[in-house]
């Protein structure tokens, strides 16, 4: 692909997030009254906003959903594009949606512009919220898409203690962290990826880097990951592969879905498999043409599908 098709990939996937945004504030009134925030790392000032569901707390706490954005996004862009403040208020968990400094998050390879503290902010966004909100400490996830998704496997690895489980969505293990990554406690692992992924190889390789505008760098395959998962979880083998029953018949994407038996407790690591999909959200908003980011999936709600994942585990 040449660099000027590159450079119009990038600026109509940028046009797609721009929509996500201007579509944040009609997403939801009761969303205007949720609280936003700030944490100093070091000498930097990071911020975020919040969704608190309304009614008292869950017995022990409420569990905490860190949802991590894609490269070139904000926060309000993955509130839209996920939809999880109304999983989170029929679920009764809080969900925070942290931005990335330059809209990137360090997610640990080599090739990243800006390799800022990433883990150190997460880890003061954890602390300051419990200061301030009744959370399970032990119901403690993180999610993202795509730079956001490689950014929730870096936090598996190197904030285990902390993170129970992790849900990344159009992003696998980089490359450059896999051979040290050595959580101190076992991570539960659910992987969301689409086999007609265009930025985000499938199969592992080199991402996309826009002709240089993006971050490129290289990824595990979607399999390799799991299996990498799998053993640090002390998981057998995986079992059969099961086809979900479609749902929506117009869509020609399916899912499959691979679930490791033998996992040590609250190391569960499952597999959905979006035949067809594409560098989306299952179930979110499609923020950019086919042709440039593939097809979102109606098979499945991706976060809801998410949410039944990490309130399934046992807490640690």
């Amino acid at each position: 692909m040449t660099g000027s098709l590159y450079r119009s990939l990038t600026h109509r996937i940028i046009l797609g997030f721009a929509a996500l945004l201007a579509g944040v504030a009609v997403a939801s009134a009761a969303s205007a009254a949720d609280p936003s925030g700030q944490v100093t790392v070091g000498s930097t000032v990071r911020s975020f906003t919040l969704h608190v569901p309304d009614g008292p707390r869950p017995p022990g706490g409420f569990p905490l959903v860190l949802a991590f954005h894609g490269g070139g996004q904000q926060g309000p862009a993955m509130r839209r594009l996920s939809g999880l403040d109304a999983v989170a208020d029929s679920r009764r968990f809080i969900v925070a949606y942290p931005n990335g400094i330059d809209k990137h998050w360090n997610d640990g390879r080599s090739t990243i512009r800006n390799p800022q503290d990433d883990v150190g902010f997460v880890s003061a966004l954890i602390d300051q919220l419990q200061r301030s909100y009744d959370i399970d400490s032990k119901r403690v996830y993180a999610t993202g898409i795509s730079n956001g998704a490689l950014f929730a496997e870096r936090l598996g690895c190197d904030l285990s203690r902390r993170i129970a489980a992790i849900a990344p969505v159009a992003g696998t293990l980089p490359s450059d962290i896999a051979a040290k990554c050595s959580p101190e406690r076992p991570v539960a692992v659910l992987q969301i990826d689409g086999t007609a992924d265009p930025i985000m190889p499938f199969k592992g390789g080199d991402v996309a880097d826009f002709g240089g505008a993006g971050e490129g760098g290289k990824v595990l395959s979607v399999r390799d990951t799991a299996a990498f998962w799998a053993r640090t979880n002390g998981c057998a083998l995986p079992g059969k592969s099961a086809p979900l029953a479609p749902t929506a018949r117009l869509d020609r994407t399916r899912v499959v879905a691979t679930r490791y038996d033998g996992c040590r407790p609250s190391g569960a690591v499952e597999v959905l498999t979006v035949t067809g999909g594409g560098h989306t959200w299952p179930g979110g908003v499609q923020y950019a043409r086919r042709l440039f980011v593939g097809v979102t999936s109606r098979q499945i709600d991706a976060s809801r599908s998410i949410a039944d994942f990490f309130l399934s585990q046992p807490p640690r």
